[in-house]
């Protein structure tokens, strides 16, 4: 894009780390705080939360679950009951040593996820197959030591709802995984128009105490993958650990089997990241926290700001609008909401009020079109709607665009130098394997997708009997 639409925005194809940070400052969705690596999330950012946590909780509740709400801080003691667990946190937890001025005469843990703590509750609350199946999902905070931070995608305390579930049966719980991950899946896709890659984890990368891990992947501008959120089959390991047990319907003593997934705002730096151009935001309209942003042109003219506030209560019927009536110049207000990604501007001077009709400008296309006052809430709708399909279209192009084929190492390599994306290619299965890939690439396995193709016969590094396609991919 030759024409810099917002001085203030680094373009993306000269420095993409840049931009991301000036898109997420300047248009207002963070602020840093005076603690590294934690972020101030401001009213549009957290607009924007509020939309997808509303859909995601409501599917969640749709689903059969109820919210619930665990303690911030875990007991050391607790938190080692379930060793993979711990040795997989460890480098990231952050302790509580003091309370006042007293050193405590246990350390605690604050939260960088809750499956203890559930697991603990659990214990004492289910006896019997009548009991189950449990259900729970929490909307919290947590904290992960982080040692390299960037707004929405890697922080030390974000947001997000963990689900956290015990079942009768390895098949209930199962089931209960994929179903979370399809729910997660649809929300990116319908919602936020990010196309996923569903799979499940290697072993290497599974969630630390876990079965299985699943996930969906997705695939940002400059070729980078982003876990987009992960579910997990934790099998019995937690209830043996926790001693969560049930008397079965032969009157048996049994282990749950559990599971537990989340969806947290890094979600939000995905977005960004997959949509935004040079001139900054591109919000999909079903989580716009405004949809439709009405620009008053001449406002100072008799009858423009009555025409444009009239216009205002008659279509937050409808859709979420707003309104700028300040004394800025019109061509700020167009960059200025240009660069938050506003889906639609509606703009209307006394011409416009003259010949009954308005102008609408599409932000993910720049075009403008005339349309007449009557109809205009099908006009709007039917606008919104091509826009949401079409940022997913795009993205689903670029994505198939950034994903190659290797069938040999040397391939891997090129195609990864030339080429940043996803590379499929086929696996032995062995760890050493993917730790020669990470090491002499920086590339790491995203998923073994549940759509399996057969590339090659044989293993992408070390050239043995291949077992399964992954995706590869460098990644935030």
């Amino acid at each position: 894009m030759s024409k810099k639409f917002v001085e203030r925005i680094t373009g993306m194809d000269e420095d993409f780390a840049q931009w991301y940070t000036d898109v997420v400052t300047k248009a207002e969705l963070v602020d840093y705080s005076s603690v590294r690596g934690s972020m101030i999330i401001r009213p549009y950012g957290y607009a924007l939360w509020e939309n997808i946590r509303n859909e995601l909780d409501r599917r969640i509740k749709e689903t059969g679950h109820e919210n619930v709400y665990m303690p911030l801080f875990i007991p050391e003691s607790l938190l080692q009951k379930e060793k993979d667990h711990i040795e997989g946190f460890a480098p990231e937890v952050a302790w509580v040593t003091h309370g006042g001025d007293e050193k405590l005469a246990e350390r605690l843990v604050v939260r960088p996820t809750s499956e203890v703590l559930f697991g603990e509750h659990y214990k004492n609350i289910i006896h019997s197959y009548r009991d189950l199946p449990k259900l729970y999902n929490q909307w919290a905070n947590v904290v992960r030591w982080e040692k390299t931070t960037r707004p929405f995608l890697r922080t030390l305390e974000f947001l997000w709802q963990e689900g956290h579930t015990c079942h009768e049966t390895d098949e209930l719980a199962q089931e209960e995984t994929v179903k979370m991950l399809e729910v997660y899946a649809e929300i990116c896709e319908q919602f936020l128009a990010i196309p996923v890659v569903k799979g499940q984890k290697t072993e290497k990368e599974k969630f630390a105490g876990a079965k299985h891990t699943y996930t969906i992947e997705s695939l940002m501008h400059d070729g980078k993958a982003l876990q987009s959120a992960t579910s997990h089959h934790l099998g019995d390991g937690f209830a043996k650990a926790f001693g969560i047990q049930f008397l079965d319907r032969e009157g048996k003593q049994q282990y749950v089997q559990q599971t537990s997934w989340g969806f947290t705002t890094r979600i939000i730096g995905a977005m960004i990241m997959v949509h935004g151009d040079d001139r900054g935001l591109v919000v999909p309209p079903r989580i716009a926290p405004t949809q439709l942003m009405i620009v008053p042109i001449a406002q100072h003219k008799e009858g423009v700001l009555d025409f444009a506030y009239d216009l205002k209560e008659r279509l937050s019927g409808h859709f979420r609008v707003g309104i700028d009536a300040s004394d800025k110049k019109p061509g700020w207000k167009f960059n200025e909401y240009e660069m938050k990604g506003i889906p639609l501007r509606l703009e209307a001077g006394p011409r416009d009020i003259e010949q009954n009709q308005v102008v609408l400008v599409r932000r993910d296309t720049g075009e403008k079109l005339t349309v007449a006052m009557d109809g205009l809430e099908e006009t709007i709708a039917s606008l919104l709607e091509d826009i949401q399909n079409s940022l997913l279209e795009k993205a689903r192009q670029h994505r198939e665009e950034k994903t190659s084929v290797a069938v040999n190492f040397d391939e891997f390599k090129i195609q990864l130098e030339e080429k940043a994306g996803f590379i499929k290619a086929m696996w032995c299965g062995e760890q050493s394997c993917e730790d020669k890939i990470k090491e002499e690439t920086s590339a790491t396995s995203r998923c073994m997708p549940f759509e399996q193709e057969q590339l090659s016969e044989e293993c992408v590094c070390c050239g043995e009997k291949a077992k399964q396609m992954v995706y590869w991919a460098k990644a935030y």
